[in-house]
């Protein structure tokens, strides 16, 4: 009865949870569950609202204590927490077979989509009557005997391989770092870098005495705040080849290595999309996605592959032009741990600034108020502070509250802005706490949004505020877009609300049209402020950062296409045309102006396909980025400096892409707002490969 995990109030006592509530959580709710669904199917003329309210019910408890176990996991990951996760995973991917191929379930739901009760369903229910239908036949509803029986074994050994392949990938990350403690081991390093690498080995070592950031020891990780400016910035090349080839190699070696699960998983797929009549697992992934094929698929790659390779060549020759010119002992061989370092000279001889140049002026609370400000400008929202006011899992983490232009409460979000390497995963992401409900809500009232905002950003490092690179910006900006859809949906059906419903390869939509505002000088002049002075940043230094948007763009684009060509083609070719590293070689071939090391183990790391849920749908970020950017072109058409156009698209735009949510099939979405079809050629246009490329704004 104390279990917090069962707690009734509304959002999660964090603090409270322990490893020993995982599973009486678990089976207390699983048990709950099946007993509504046992009265479900003692009513014999129970209509589609009420399977869909018994779906939504399914979602809501299981979310809430499954999730939050999820989500600790992923924020602050520890040993005891991993073993309970795991002890009763099965269980809970078991649940969601029985419901997903439940006979009666899903006859009730063809029943309502093809009789008398489907005219009377709101837009939104059919919808989501929709999507449980094409998600109970993705569960293999319609399979029967041993072939049932497969595809539940399978579907139990793809989630523990999952979880495995991600607890290889953090505990790999954790288990590498070089301490250094020689000046000529930091040459070339900012002294944002020293602060924080010495902050990392002091943290490691709080028995050591000494020390200091100009002095050392300095701790050099696979952490990206630690790693991204050391290959950037380090003129020791065989230290940034020793981070280099450790980092490509993670979790392909020894107790941790990831290679036997990747063909594990992709052979499991295989044969699960084949038990379901697809000829592959990408075409299977791509039934419930917005693209029509895989075709179209390829034959986008292809396009903007086209537009890029030239390019691209030419990018990495303009690097190695560059160290012959310097007389670097790299010109005669040029290696991908050359390239970080070479770029950012490049940026500073041609832009005459470098990424380092920025931090002081995109100090994190600065930053925080003017991305707010922008909400409140194409929105009309505003974010307010709300810290105390809600559990926390660390003391880093806020919460804030989002307010309508009424001063109405729409929504909550809680911010985890900084990486720590030893507990949390690498990347950044935006999940769900809580999401819109009319049902979970009080009459006339529905339960309102709650949304993870997790980043990896470098922390503070002493007194001084986290100072944010431009791309840390860009991610904040990204995952707040994300929020913003999550938060400010107009739509009541739980099960399509929010970011619930939408195919995964428009989800990106949101997140990276907020992107695009980094490049706009007034909100750039809203956002920044000096850590000293306050003084925003300078026009000269913006025109230049935005001169330099293009910079790199093609090999920023090809790198793009190895990841979605690569994994489209691991999950729609059969074993016969080479394992996955022969595939990756093949795809590096023709998108890769600088060939991958031989040894590069990458795909080893590879979570986003192999433990989360792009799997056959990478692209998706290249699919959104076309419709994002061609959102953003409509700004840009409309004029960006007239504020009544601006405040119009935005108002649009929130009644459109983030009030619909899952509602609405995403092609219509879209053009609700836009008025057609996307185009790809913002998208070429933005990254300087299209004529008319765009300069500052």
């Amino acid at each position: 009865m104390n279990n917090p995990l069962l707690a009734s109030s509304a959002l999660p006592p964090f603090a409270e949870i322990r490893a020993e509530h995982v599973a009486s959580a678990v089976q207390s709710v699983l048990a709950e569950l099946r007993q509504e669904r046992g009265r479900l199917a003692e009513q014999p003329h129970a209509k589609g609202k009420e399977v869909l309210a018994f779906h939504e019910l399914v979602s809501e408890r299981l979310g809430w204590v499954w999730g939050t176990v999820e989500h600790l996991l992923s924020v602050c990951d520890q040993e005891e927490m991993r073993e309970a996760h795991d002890k009763v995973q099965g269980e809970v991917v078991a649940f969601g077979l029985e419901i997903g191929q439940d006979p009666q379930l899903f006859a009730r739901l063809q029943a309502a989509r093809q009789g008398e009760e489907w005219p009377t369903l709101t837009a939104a229910e059919q919808r989501a009557l929709d999507q449980l239908l094409l998600a109970a036949k993705l569960s293999g509803v319609a399979l029967q005997g041993q072939q049932k029986a497969r595809f539940s074994e399978i579907e139990q050994r793809l989630a523990e391989l999952s979880t495995q392949f991600s607890h290889h990938v953090l505990d790999a990350t954790k288990a590498w770092f070089i301490d250094l403690t020689q000046a000529d081991q930091v040459q070339g390093l900012p002294e944002s870098w020293l602060q924080l690498a010495h902050q990392t080995w002091s943290a490691a070592n709080p028995q050591s005495q000494g020390g200091s950031p100009q002095t050392g020891p300095w701790r050099l990780t696979l952490d990206t705040p630690s790693q991204l400016p050391f290959l950037q910035h380090s003129r020791r090349r065989d230290l940034r080849e020793q981070s280099y080839r450790a980092y490509v190699t993670r979790a392909s070696a020894g107790p941790l290595d990831n290679s036997p699960l990747i063909s594990q998983i992709l052979a499991l797929r295989a044969e699960q999309a084949a038990l379901l009549g697809y000829s592959n697992y990408a075409e299977m992934s791509l039934a419930s996605k917005m693209a029509p094929s895989a075709a179209a698929v390829r034959a986008m790659l292809q396009r903007l592959r086209d537009a890029s390779w030239q390019t691209g060549l030419q990018e990495i020759e303009e690097l190695r032009a560059l160290a012959r010119e310097q007389g670097a002992a790299e010109a005669s061989e040029f290696r991908p741990w050359d390239v970080a370092f070479w770029a950012e000279r490049l940026r500073e001889q041609r832009y005459a600034y470098s990424e380092e140049a920025l931090r002081p002026w995109l100090p994190l609370p600065k930053v925080l108020g003017g991305v707010f400000a922008l909400a409140h400008r194409l929105f009309g929202i505003t974010i307010a502070a709300a810290d105390g006011q809600a559990p926390v899992w660390h003391p880093d983490v806020r919460f804030f509250r989002v307010l309508s232009e009424h001063g109405q409460p729409l929504a909550a979000f809680y911010l985890d802005p900084y990486s720590r390497p030893q507990e949390k995963r690498g990347g950044a992401w935006m999940n769900e706490c809580l999401g819109r409900s009319a049902r979970a809500g009080q009459p006339g009232q529905p339960r309102l949004p709650v949304a993870y905002l997790v980043c990896n950003g470098t922390p503070p490092v002493g007194d001084q505020p986290s100072l944010l690179t431009f791309d840390e910006l860009e991610t904040l900006l990204h995952e707040f877009g994300h929020g913003l859809q999550h938060m400010l949906t107009g739509v009541d059906e739980g099960l399509v609300s929010g970011i619930r419903g939408i195919e995964w390869d428009a989800v990106e939509l949101p997140s990276q049209f907020m992107e695009n505002w980094a490049y706009h000088r007034e909100t750039i002049q809203s956002l920044s402020g000096h850590v000293v002075t306050g003084e925003p940043l300078p026009a000269e230094l913006f025109d230049k950062v935005a001169a330099a948007r293009t910079f790199r763009a093609a090999s920023a684009m090809l790198r793009q296409l190895l990841f979605a060509w690569t994994d489209l083609d691991l999950h729609s070719q059969p074993p016969s045309h080479g394992g996955p590293l022969e595939v990756f070689a093949k795809v590096a071939a023709l998108t890769s102006p600088l060939a991958p090391l031989p040894e590069d183990r990458f795909l080893c790391s590879f979570q986003h396909i192999f433990a989360g849920g792009y799997a056959a749908g990478y692209y998706s970020y290249k699919w959104a980025e076309v419709l994002s950017a061609d959102a953003f072109g409509a700004f840009e058409e409309a004029g960006l400096e007239d504020e009544a156009a601006v405040a119009r698209l935005g108002r649009q735009f929130r009644d459109t892409v983030l009030a619909l949510g899952g509602s609405v099939p995403p092609a219509q979405v879209f053009e609700q707002f836009r008025g057609r079809a996307p185009s790809e050629e913002a998208l070429l246009r933005h990254s300087g490969l299209a004529r008319g490329a765009a300069g500052p704004v």
